[in-house]
């Protein structure tokens, strides 16, 4: 740190403030909401104030006779200058009527030090070329969210009226922006719009499945859908290069055969094609990251960045097992507590920039071991934090890999179906959402019922009343989802 940097303190505060705790059993809970020991930059200060915040914790009473005592016993009288000291900043203040004031200045100090140290050790390491950028710059994020908990701004607790004016206003807001039933950012799935409402801000959303059934590909779907809509949307992959989702991006939109792409062997109007779909898609608002080495804190600090400018509405991150998980010097952490701890901030990413976060991410082998491969919430890998922080969790699966010929709860044919199974959905209800495919999974949208369901459906109406059949049969053919 700059030795020349003059830190910012104010004595006569912290006195007026252990005054005011000595003499009125009103001003612990009142203090208690703005400071913690450290934040006073006297050590005997802080020594006396985390006594006196022990005994508040305990239930016990407090003034100048029992915090001597409890100095005493804890062997710290002495280091603080005797009961003499104690005496002595009782008569600091006449009140506690400007405590809630000298707190938050307190306070103020504190975190004004707090950055001084930060962004000084930051300035170290970023002209201290042993350091890679990436950790300069995570470990500096990491520094100011820790810094930004401590914030006057960050204070969440509300009086019912408040919040009951914040409620009515959000529903106002979902009020006017609904679409068919839609508040969120749509899908592209008609039947995943009507179980979910759209993507929905501040969400963190779970794509799990086995590899190689199709994460990738159905996310970037998701996305594409979103920025079509006019919404930014950042994809962050760690698995796959850009050029690689680019080409998939091509072939979700246009009607080139893959495998003519994938070869090189496309014709003149499939290359006229690609032409004019790479054209649209490049209008599109939406952004690709494909840096192998990402961690949620640089995804969080990219997202921040394109937040403050307007341009990040949704984030996709593929994949959660893949990110980089370095702790730095922050002990030692198994796997579990890795990805634990990854899944929280993709939750805080969710939160701070009132946005749907998509997260990709692995399932275990167990669901292999089942007939028809069924995957199921237990499957999530490594963690259960993963179905914890999780607001709504979609298991990707395709019968049709599990070799089963018909869906056992559907009874649709598995050629071309795939399943979103929405094994939790903290705010509505869960279900199967079903979609049709490809055999590259490079064509996605609504499923349909084949003829003969439709066919087999209709039979089972009055013939007599057709009209009236034919009313009833809708909802059957539309809800593409079930309980």
């Amino acid at each position: 740190m700059n030795k020349n940097i003059n830190m910012p303190f104010a004595l006569d505060y912290e006195e007026a403030i252990l005054g005011a705790l000595l003499l009125e059993t009103k001003a612990m809970p009142i203090a208690s909401q703005y400071l913690r020991p450290e934040m006073f930059y006297d050590d005997k200060h802080q020594l006396i104030y985390s006594a006196i915040e022990g005994m508040f914790n305990d239930g016990r009473s407090i003034d100048i006779i029992t915090v001597t005592e409890e100095l005493k016993r804890r062997g710290k009288l002495e280091e603080v200058g005797g009961p003499f000291a104690i005496v002595q900043l009782s008569s600091r203040v006449a009140s506690s009527a400007h405590l809630e004031t000298h707190a938050q200045t307190l306070k103020d100090y504190f975190i004004r030090r707090e950055l001084i140290k930060g962004l000084s050790d930051s300035l170290s390491k970023a002209v201290d070329m042993t350091f890679y950028t990436e950790d300069v710059i995570c470990n500096t994020q990491e520094m100011l969210d820790e810094i930004g908990k401590d914030s006057s701004w960050t204070r969440t607790l509300r009086e019912m009226d408040v919040l009951m004016k914040d409620t009515v206003k959000l529903a106002a807001i979902r009020r006017d922006q609904s679409k068919d039933g839609v508040t969120g950012i749509p899908t592209g799935i008609k039947a995943l719009d009507e179980l979910t409402a759209g993507w929905q801000n501040g969400d963190l959303n779970i794509i799990a499945a086995r590899p190689s059934v199709g994460k990738t590909m159905v996310a970037l779907f998701f996305a594409k859908v979103a920025a079509q809509a006019g919404f930014n949307a950042l994809f962050c992959s760690i698995e796959m290069q850009g050029e690689k989702l680019g080409d998939r991006l091509i072939l979700l939109e246009s009607d080139i055969n893959p495998q003519h792409w994938r070869t090189g062997m496309t014709g003149t109007e499939e290359w006229i094609s690609a032409q004019h779909t790479a054209k649209e898609l490049a209008r599109l608002p939406m952004r690709i990251d494909d840096n192998p080495s990402m961690s949620m804190d640089y995804i969080r600090a990219e997202a921040r960045l394109l937040k403050s400018k307007g341009k990040c509405d949704i984030v996709f991150i593929d994949y959660l097992q893949l990110s980089d998980m370095r702790t730095g010097d922050k002990g030692f952490r198994n796997r579990e507590q890795d990805v634990a701890v990854a899944t929280r901030k993709a939750k805080m990413i969710a939160k701070e920039l009132n946005c749907p976060v998509i997260l990709l991410s692995q399932l275990n082998r167990d669901s292999e071991t089942r007939p028809g491969k069924r995957p199921q919430l237990a499957d999530l890998r490594e963690s259960g934090a993963i179905e914890q922080d999780a607001d709504l969790v979609l298991l990707l699966y395709r019968p049709a890999m599990g070799g089963m010929a018909t869906d056992k709860e559907s009874g649709y044919p598995t050629d071309g179906l795939g399943i979103l199974i929405a094994a939790k959905h903290r705010n509505g209800q869960t279900g199967n959402v079903y979609f049709s495919h490809n055999k590259s999974m490079t064509k996605i949208e609504d499923y349909v019922p084949v003829m003969e369901q439709l066919v087999r459906n209709s039979n089972k109406k009055n013939v007599a009343q057709p009209q009236e059949a034919e009313k009833q049969s809708l909802p059957e053919i539309g809800n593409l989802f079930t309980k």
